[in-house]
């Protein structure tokens, strides 16, 4: 019997040597699997990263075309509010000098019809009238 016995240890220390090397490989296997997880996802994020930074980048760039058109676009209504102004400003003087009963084309100031001035018109102001002598 201790033949038999013997070999049943035998037997059973086979398989439980079979079953730790089988262990020992499924081990390895599934720490090379969750390395290369861990590599897949670090080359991944250094790709999504690169990304990041380009995006950012444009970002900054469309900001700052933003910022610029922005200001430019803020000039413009302020030119506009000023012409608007001195559009009715102008319709004003016409309007009251109709009223007057005068004709718009016969205006004897040139001021009042800029758009008519000659250069030849236009003379100098002197810097010294003596007017604001005190």
């Amino acid at each position: 019997m201790s033949s038999e016995s013997d070999q049943k240890y035998a037997m059973m220390d086979e398989k439980k040597r079979k079953r730790m090397i089988s262990n020992r490989e499924s081990a390895r296997r599934s720490r090379m699997r969750k390395q290369k997880q861990m590599q897949d996802l670090t080359d991944e994020m250094g790709r999504l990263e690169v990304a990041k930074n380009g995006i950012v980048g444009k970002v900054d760039e469309i900001t700052e075309k933003y910022m610029a058109y922005a200001a430019e676009n803020d000039v413009l209504r302020a030119q506009l509010m000023e012409l608007t102004e001195r559009l009715r400003s102008l319709n004003d003087v016409i309007k009251n000098c109709e009223i007057a009963g005068k004709d718009a084309n016969q205006l004897a100031d040139p001021l009042l019809k800029p758009w008519q001035l000659s250069c030849s018109m236009q003379q100098p102001i002197p810097a010294s009238s003596g007017l604001f002598q005190l």
